[in-house]
């Protein structure tokens, strides 16, 4: 059986569903599945996360906490793990800093 998924998905969201030995703790078709829907919901708050910085809030950590906060109620659909994920991503499309959420041992 061929595997033909093209979307490449990150070591970084791999990570959030791996367990100490690397292996996927949920089946590899759920884990696309919840990549398409954050990576896409990441795209989606980057108009969002501009016009709070140009119009309300200018401080770009202050717009992704706001951000995480509201992804991480239960009606956001994504887990904690997830919204952490997102704002991250966010963060990188803007060419922000994501410091605020950053992984204790990022870079390591």
């Amino acid at each position: 059986m061929s595997d033909d998924y093209q979307i490449h998905i990150p070591p970084s969201f791999f990570a959030l569903y791996a367990d100490a030995r690397q292996r996927l703790t949920e089946p590899i078709a759920r884990v696309r599945d919840r990549y398409e829907v954050c990576e896409d919901l990441a795209n989606h708050l980057v108009s969002h996360a501009q016009v709070l910085n140009h119009v309300e809030v200018p401080l770009e950590a202050e717009i992704l906490t706001r951000i995480h906060d509201g992804l991480s109620t239960p009606e956001a659909g994504v887990s904690g793990a997830e919204a952490t994920w997102i704002v991250r991503r966010l963060a990188e499309l803007l060419g922000w800093s994501s410091a605020p959420f950053e992984h204790p041992h990022a870079g390591r």
